[in-house]
């Protein structure tokens, strides 16, 4: 079927301007997204098309985070690797064996703290904090990219709309990576070869292999189909090109920065 054509909402979701309900977006993004966000394009941009994807997705991270840490073997293992980086930093003289005592300490007082009611609470509010800030951070990267490098038609919201909207793919990752969590009793924080394999992702070799994973690549294809539509662009190709080419080179800046600051491998899991 021709990708340009113009989807057809059902009479119950079809506002009175025409306008795709949020409900057809989110079914849209998954089955027909280049048929959605083309329509999407032809409207005004709407906040609860990025706000309320990015809301269920760093919901669903904090709640899979916090059930996680009730399954003991998956608790263990998240401290043996907290254990495991302080001492690593401890042996490259990024910390002394001082330092590196008291860092083991509190991440065994953290961890008992965050597994009650308080915790919880400030896991919930930490992640969604911090979440939207990363969120308005890549909208805004990504739109000075289109803007002045691709010349595209469209706005900051259409960048957060694109972005938010690709969000629904992460959170089913999420679930699915959470509910591999319970089963295996390792953290996965997504559903790589690198996961898979418990190949340290702070290696060369788990670099590259935390790359090949289907729904990181599905998500950010669709996150190219939106940007292209949303700025009105009728090549998807270069979008392409400048979604996976940020993706791998930044992720790459930030895999080197880690093996020269230690402390930054914290977030490289």
């Amino acid at each position: 079927m021709d990708s340009n054509e113009t989807i057809t909402p059902t009479e119950e979701t079809q506002n009175v301007n025409g306008e795709l309900s949020h409900s057809d977006k989110m079914i849209g993004v998954f089955t027909e997204p280049a048929k959605m966000f083309e329509h999407t394009s032809k409207f005004p941009t709407r906040n609860k098309d990025w706000v309320i994807p990015v809301l269920i997705l760093f919901l669903v991270a904090a709640l899979v985070r916090i059930l996680a840490m009730t399954n003991k073997e998956v608790y263990f293992e998240a401290k043996k690797q907290g254990i495991e980086r302080i001492e690593k930093m401890v042996e490259s003289e990024t910390l002394t064996r001082e330092q590196g005592d008291e860092a083991i300490n509190r991440i065994d007082q953290q961890m008992e703290f965050m597994q009650g009611p308080i915790g919880w609470v400030i896991t919930i509010a930490t992640t969604l904090i911090f979440g939207f800030i990363i969120i308005f951070l890549i909208a805004g990267f990504y739109y000075l990219l289109i803007r002045f490098l691709l010349k595209g038609e469209g706005t900051f919201a259409s960048a957060l709309v694109a972005n938010g909207l690709t969000m629904y793919i992460s959170t089913l990752q999420l679930i699915i990576a959470g509910i591999l969590t319970m089963l295996l009793g390792k953290m996965m924080t997504d559903t790589s070869l690198a996961s898979f394999m418990s190949i340290d992702k702070n290696t060369i070799t788990g670099w590259l292999l935390a790359k090949v994973d289907p729904i990181s690549i599905w998500a950010y294809i669709v996150l190219a189909i939106g940007f292209a539509k949303m700025f009105k662009s009728e090549s998807t190709g270069k979008y392409y090109a400048l979604v996976f080419g940020s993706w791998l080179i930044v992720m790459f800046v930030l895999f080197q920065l880690s093996q020269a600051v230690p402390f930054l491998q914290n977030f490289m899991q």
